[in-house]
């Protein structure tokens, strides 16, 4: 009787994940890693890296080791990459539906540009008030959860940098004016990843923001504009409903 030679689906689907996991390994370290640091790194013995790292670098996946680097990634996956347009806007986009259907307020995705939040998406909720902002429209940084929530992934170096030192400007009774206060703020922000405006900008309107950034590095916040009356009775609600929304997001990348 002649045995089969064939791979099970189950095993090669296992290599595949393995190999897949080496390459993540390799993601951040332009110097490379050891075979034995790749091995602990991944939780897989010396000779299975060994024999997956052989098969990637002979398909230019990988840059094998040599005596002052370490494995690398390879040409191939940097022309891959090159190559590949990817639209991050539109890859949260069903994320920002759920949420919005799930929060029944509006949502909102913004960028940084200078010192100002700009609004780049939006999905409109199904409340009967609600607080939209025409995409394009850009408003300060320092008054907008979704610029505190940016904000919260600086160094503090960057962050004065990007706001100086001067007084911000005032645009309700409860803006904070002040770079010091500020600064202490999106620290508390970089703790909990949900930033907060509390009438800040316009009085009767508040909203919760939280940092996204897109594997290129490139800065994002996801918020939700409520009406104060509205914001006060559902914010614990609101709270929980981003960060999942952020969870889900960021577990696609991970």
């Amino acid at each position: 009787m002649v045995k089969s030679t064939a791979k099970s689906p189950k095993k090669g689907i296992q290599v595949i994940a393995r190999a897949a996991t080496i390459l993540r390994a390799l993601e951040r370290e332009p110097k490379g890693l050891s075979l034995g640091k790749i091995a602990l790194r991944v939780g897989l013995s010396r000779s299975t890296v060994q024999r997956i790292v052989d098969a990637l670098t002979e398909e230019h996946l990988l840059i094998g080791a040599s005596p002052t680097t370490g494995v690398k990634l390879g040409p191939a996956i940097l022309r891959m990459a090159s190559n590949s347009s990817f639209d991050f806007i539109e890859f949260i986009r069903p994320y920002i539906n759920e949420l919005s259907k799930e929060t029944g307020e509006t949502v909102d995705v913004s960028e940084i540009q200078k010192t100002r939040t700009v609004f780049v998406d939006q999905v409109i909720g199904p409340a009967r008030l609600n607080i939209v902002s025409s995409i394009g429209e850009a408003f300060p940084l320092h008054c907008l959860a979704s610029g505190k929530a940016m904000l919260s992934t600086f160094t503090e170096a960057d962050f004065h940098k990007r706001m100086g030192r001067k007084p911000l400007d005032e645009h309700t009774p409860a803006t904070i004016t002040s770079i010091s206060e500020l600064f202490d703020e999106v620290q508390l922000v970089k703790q909990s990843n949900i930033a907060f405006d509390r009438e800040e900008h316009i009085v009767g309107v508040s909203a919760i923001g939280t940092p996204l950034q897109e594997p290129s590095g490139k800065l994002y916040a996801v918020s939700i504009p409520v009406p104060t009356v509205r914001f006060k009775q559902k914010e614990k609600q609101l709270v929980k409903a981003l960060l999942n929304c952020r969870a889900r997001i960021l577990d696609e990348f991970a």
